[in-house]
């Protein structure tokens, strides 16, 4: 029999190309990979139905946050940059603004990378920067697909490479403890150099996408206009309002751990300085978070098939079959390993998640077949890290399609996941398996 991890993926992938809505391909991904794994209608239901709430706290974040980048539009801080860099296009037009291009893709690379360590508020930055410039990118006639692709390298790169923010959580607090607890001896491991080179792989992508996405593409900037105000008016006292806000929003949310609160603050600043009168505030609240409803429905129906995954047992049974092919072959060994991992990562959605399901059964496996602790180390986190980026539940995808796709214009799969993981999960691939063979 067909094994559930892989029916329930391919279904939920199947579908997802075939531009079925991600939340229905999910679902019906749960029940093919529940009923598949022997669990039946009911135990696959319950199952669904008790991860839906490991995705609640995640969705009512994004709703929040929302609220409060259409709070940010309203005081016109980010518009305020977006004249700029539109008032500069117009300067260059006779040289096809080429410079403005350069800047605000480096604008948004900079703070892609800034969001996993210095400010590490992960996608937040995404609805409160990307739709104002949006219409500048049109304008520029920028390819979208490049601008999604920019910004998931920064929202994945730094975490799998740099110990620092989110990548001291992966790779320390996840990585490192779940090789050590699965018998390894870790002492004297520098992570960094063992993801080194799987993180080279990441570069290697962002370069080709670079080329695959150099020809201009024309968007129709009618629809920008009339899903995201052009013209917004604003002054120092709404800027000013603006940067206390965000301020306080990153500060509260490090300092409590809480996206939601450090949002809902941001927000209220907002209200009490009457930036956002408060009779708007209801009307405000409610479109910020009809802007961010996909992405959340998304993450829950993420969480439900998780945990059906989970609960039909088969994560470790693909990685037992899979072991059975290997043959003592080191490097068949680290292909297949590096192999499931992306397809238990696209399937859960998250690398953090997968790692330590991962751990459990790949290091003894490393350890059989002879690799050195170094080696182990990448093996997993290689295997951990890829297909977040080409997994159409992943926030590292989610996240730029809420910024791109607030027009209609950006097609979740086609636009960002299929370039994403044609770019990134087949170098890191490569990548990973040259690096488990040399370390």
């Amino acid at each position: 029999m067909i094994n559930a991890v892989i029916a329930a993926v391919g279904i939920m992938l199947i579908l997802s190309l075939s531009r079925v809505h991600v939340v229905i391909a999910l679902i019906v991904g749960a029940l093919v990979g529940g009923l598949t794994g022997g669990l039946g209608i009911d135990a696959t239901l319950k199952a669904f139905n008790s991860g839906l709430g490991g995705g609640a706290t995640v969705a009512l974040s994004y709703a929040l946050l929302g609220a409060f980048a259409v709070a940010i539009a309203k005081s016109g801080m980010a518009h305020a940059l977006a004249d700029k860099a539109l008032a500069m296009v117009d300067r260059q037009h006779a040289s096809g603004g080429g410079q403005v291009k350069w800047l605000l893709i480096g604008l948004l690379w900079v703070v892609a990378i800034a969001s996993q360590n210095i400010l590490p508020i992960h996608i937040a930055f995404i609805p409160l920067l990307v739709p104002p410039l949006l219409y500048v990118l049109t304008k520029l006639q920028l390819d979208r697909r490049l601008i999604a692709c920019v910004m998931t390298f920064g929202l994945i790169t730094p975490y799998m490479f740099l110990p620092v923010g989110f990548g001291n959580i992966f790779l320390n607090e996840i990585l490192l403890a779940n090789v050590a607890r699965s018998g390894v001896d870790i002492s004297g491991i520098n992570v960094t150099h063992a993801m080194g080179i799987p993180a080279l792989g990441m570069v290697f992508g962002l370069a080709v996408a670079f080329f695959s996405y150099r020809k201009k593409r024309v968007y129709d900037l009618e629809k920008i206009e009339q899903v995201e105000q052009v013209a917004v008016q604003y002054n120092p006292l709404s800027l000013m309002v603006a940067g206390v806000a965000i301020v306080a929003a990153f500060i509260i949310q490090l300092l409590l751990d809480s996206m939601i609160i450090g949002a809902l603050a941001g927000f209220l600043i907002f209200s009490v300085s009457g930036i956002v009168k408060w009779r708007e505030t209801d009307d405000l609240f409610t479109e910020g978070m009809k802007m961010m409803a996909m992405i959340g429905f998304i993450m829950i129906a993420a969480s439900g098939f998780a945990e059906v995954m989970k609960a039909t047992g088969q994560v470790q049974t693909l990685v037992e079959s899979s072991a059975s092919w290997i043959n003592h072959s080191k490097g068949i060994g680290a292909l297949l390993m590096l192999l499931v991992g992306l397809l238990v990562t696209m399937g859960i959605g998250s690398s953090f998640s997968t790692v330590p399901i991962l751990a459990a059964i790949f290091v003894p496996l490393c350890v059989q077949l002879g690799f050195s602790p170094l080696a182990i180390v990448c093996i997993v986190g290689t295997a951990g890290a890829l297909g977040d980026a080409g997994s159409p539940a992943s926030d590292s995808t989610l996240g730029p399609t809420s910024g791109l796709n607030i027009d209609g214009q950006h097609h979740h799969i086609w636009d960002t996941v299929v370039p994403t993981f044609l770019h990134y999960n087949l170098p890191l691939l490569a990548f990973g398996w040259v690096a488990a063979m040399i370390l």
